[in-house]
């Protein structure tokens, strides 16, 4: 692959993670807020809220971290190497965890949703979930394909 191909990957990888701690930082605390003008009883859903949005940062960034290594080592042409594999499991485990905590949120949306009579709240949470759901299975099967594809060249190097 070009330098200039994994250079843009590069660089849409870092607006990615640049789009995302915008979200973080100024609309997770407004839906926080907004739950807590709905449920006004109920203040702990405020805290629920960020806490499980905010934790689907932490395997969201390891995930692009682990995509800059992965880029890193098609660079220097080692993509077929264990650690390009590494990558790749830490990438499928990354979207799996996200998956779950936005199962693990569903309910939240769900009451969002229920007192606004906005059923787009809980489409937005299904899109996630479905969306990291295809992204870990993308990953494990690229994960699959990159170990046989290393034990065909182990093979035929030992070959020749």
């Amino acid at each position: 692959m070009e330098r200039g191909t994994t250079l843009f990957l590069k660089v849409v990888v870092f607006l990615i993670g640049i789009v995302f701690l915008a979200v973080y930082i100024f609309i997770v605390p407004g839906i926080a807020h907004y739950a807590e003008e709905l449920y006004p009883d109920s203040s702990y859903i405020q805290y629920f809220l960020f806490v499980d949005l905010y934790a689907t940062a932490i395997p969201f960034y390891f995930a692009l971290y682990q995509a800059l290594k992965l880029l890193t080592y098609i660079d220097k042409n080692n993509a077929f190497s264990e650690l390009s594999v590494r990558a790749l499991k830490n990438i499928k485990f990354c979207a799996a965890a996200i998956s779950i905590l936005f199962v693990l949120g569903m309910p939240l949306f769900y009451l969002l949703a229920e007192e606004d009579d906005a059923p787009g709240i809980l489409l937005i949470g299904l899109v996630i979930i479905f969306a990291s759901m295809v992204i870990a299975v993308f990953a494990a099967v690229l994960q699959r394909l990159l170990q046989n594809a290393i034990a065909i060249k182990s093979e035929n190097d030992l070959t020749v």
